[in-house]
């Protein structure tokens, strides 16, 4: 699989993706340069954001993390489970666990999330677009722009197949086939893994953009925001950045006074990157000995993840691995989703466990005084209670849409490489918490539709399936006794994060409505942060949207509406 990389390269007479794509290490920066924009964060939003705008103006991207090209546990969808699990400090995902006790992760890789999630592409909803204000037909163009460079088709692996049917079978209807488009029902959305399994991301995007105006960094971790008062007036003026070997280095921006210093570092680096910059609520700044430059209480409020719950179904034999394909979107707020199988590469790279190590698991939500070696030992009997068949098979999925649900970000320190603490409030809102419980019963009587009945054990009865998922160690919330018996339980026992987390930077509270930060000039946030929730069945379309749409929206304001066309 390695070796596919490179014969791509090879083939379009590049040894590699960073001569291909012109991304150098941070440590070759040369400071003497100034540009249009600077832009902190090569992700889902950065990477279509830049190369839209390099196509007139000079362009800086700064990456904290690495390439994806030539990593198998990135590229390759058998190794996305590992990617995931590698808690190593070069890992493309950086794990951080919410103060809530769920297990989640953060992209350090360019491309963003687009390297590390489970590929399913769709749109938003038609009310997303609408409330945010977007001009439907730049937003039609927008999405199309992506869809053309790096989204496919999908294979249906038998798995999502018997969950097509078994939606169908449950009510979700109508069959809506294969459509980007969020439609109620059932329906086969796109992938950015091609036929082979390769995964294509937010970084192909980059090729679409001005190689002479395109500077890419990785390794270029954001410490904080530049700023100057001259003229009575908050300006952002430039960014200061380590390389990969630690040194400090300073990007600026030139003189012209449209040049912009963007945040896309999403919704857990943007908040994190302003409070760091002195941006934030003055008392919180002022714990951390952080001297404030503008307060605003808003920043890091109103954090929401969509909670995610699942049931294992055991299988009669291993099943082909799929990640997500079909999806059911019901009227009751909730969308059903799939996958199965696990693949792991013979050349994938090899990994550290860290905090998501089978030996951790539940045990650290003790107290230290309770960590005995009692409590160790009865901990690992009971992971030998789990049957046989537990480790083959699938799973069905239900995820809360735009949980009512709300949290806080905040900082715990002023190391930019260190994850800020996250609370996202899971089912605080029991209205979120009917809307699982929906959810659950939904996937159990799919589960026990006809459709599953040649994958599955015999005995997919309700309670074996909620007992099977119940003792799987899915995140760091302490069990009840009671939590396969009431769903509520349930629910709030075994709820686990599908990385779509938003906000901490909203509209009107953080940003306008075209997303320049409230009281500075120069300075504007494209990214999930300013999300009142998560478009779609799963965000990264609309995301890799936004960043060409805002990047065409400002080239149209700097040169008039036909340069883009």
């Amino acid at each position: 699989m390695a070796l596919r990389i490179a014969l791509f390269f090879l083939l379009l007479g590049f040894s590699s993706g960073e001569e291909f794509y012109g991304f150098r290490e941070a440590s070759t920066f040369l400071a003497a340069k100034k540009y249009d924009y600077i832009i902190i964060g090569g992700g889902t939003a950065g990477c279509p954001l830049a190369a839209t705008l390099s196509k007139n103006f000079s362009v800086l991207v700064l990456e904290r993390g690495g390439a994806p090209y030539g990593n198998v546990n990135v590229s390759f969808m058998q190794n996305f489970h590992i990617s995931l699990a590698d808690t190593s400090p070069a890992s493309a995902s950086q794990a951080f666990v919410s103060t809530d006790g769920v297990i989640n992760a953060r992209a350090r890789v360019l491309g963003g999330g687009t390297a590390i999630n489970a590929g399913f592409y769709t749109r938003a909803n038609p009310s997303f677009v609408t409330r945010a204000g977007w001009e439907e037909e730049l937003v039609n163009e927008s999405y199309l722009w992506v869809e053309k460079q790096i989204v496919h088709l999908p294979e249906l692996a038998k798995w999502q197949e018997a969950l097509r049917d078994g939606l169908l079978e449950a009510g979700v209807s109508p069959f809506n086939g294969f459509t980007y488009d969020h439609l109620y029902g059932t329906k086969v959305g796109g992938t950015i893994f091609d036929k082979d399994g390769y995964r294509h991301t937010a970084a192909d995007l980059l090729a679409a953009g001005n190689p002479s105006n395109l500077h890419v960094l990785v390794h270029a971790t954001v410490q904080r925001i530049v700023f100057d008062r001259r003229g009575g007036r908050l300006r952002a003026v430039g960014v200061n950045f380590k390389d990969e070997q630690g040194t400090l280095h300073k990007a600026s921006l030139n003189g012209n006074a449209k040049s912009e210093v963007i945040l896309s570092a999403g919704a857990i680096g943007s908040p994190q990157i302003l409070l760091l910059s002195g941006i934030g609520p003055k008392s919180d700044l002022k714990k951390l000995r952080i001297p404030v430059v503008l307060h605003n209480e808003f920043v890091g409020m109103g954090m929401s993840d969509n909670p995610m719950n699942t049931v294992f179904i055991p299988s009669k034999k291993p099943v082909e691995q799929s990640l997500i394909q079909t999806v059911g979107i019901t009227k009751g707020g909730v969308f059903i989703e799939a996958s199965s199988g696990f693949g792991q590469s013979s050349d994938s790279i090899k990994l550290h466990h860290g905090i998501l190590s089978a030996e951790i698991g539940q045990i650290s939500t003790l107290p230290p005084k309770q960590r005995t070696r009692e409590a160790i030992r009865a901990f690992m009997n009971g992971k030998k209670e789990l049957p046989r068949e537990a480790f083959q098979g699938g799973f069905l999925l239900e995820k809360i849409a735009g949980p009512l649900s709300r949290g806080h970000l905040t900082l715990v320190n002023r190391d930019a490489d260190a994850n800020p603490a996250v609370t996202f409030n899971y089912f605080k809102h029991p209205h979120d918490l009917r809307r699982c419980v929906y959810g659950v019963r939904t996937m159990i009587k799919i589960a026990r539709t006809k459709h599953y009945a040649d994958l599955a054990l015999d005995d997919v009865s309700a309670q074996k399936l909620l007992n099977v998922t119940a003792k799987a160690n899915v995140n760091l919330i302490p069990r009840h006794p009671n939590d396969t018996t009431s769903l509520e339980q349930f629910c709030r026992d075994t709820v686990i994060t599908i990385w779509h987390y938003h906000g901490g930077c909203h509209v009107g509270q953080v940003v306008d409505s075209s997303y320049l930060v409230l009281g500075v000039n120069r300075l504007r946030i494209v990214d999930g942060s300013t999300f009142p929730a998560s478009p779609g069945t799963n965000p990264q379309g609309t995301v890799m949207m936004m960043g060409r749409y805002m990047g065409v929206k400002m080239l149209r304001e700097r040169l008039g509406r036909e340069t883009t066309r």
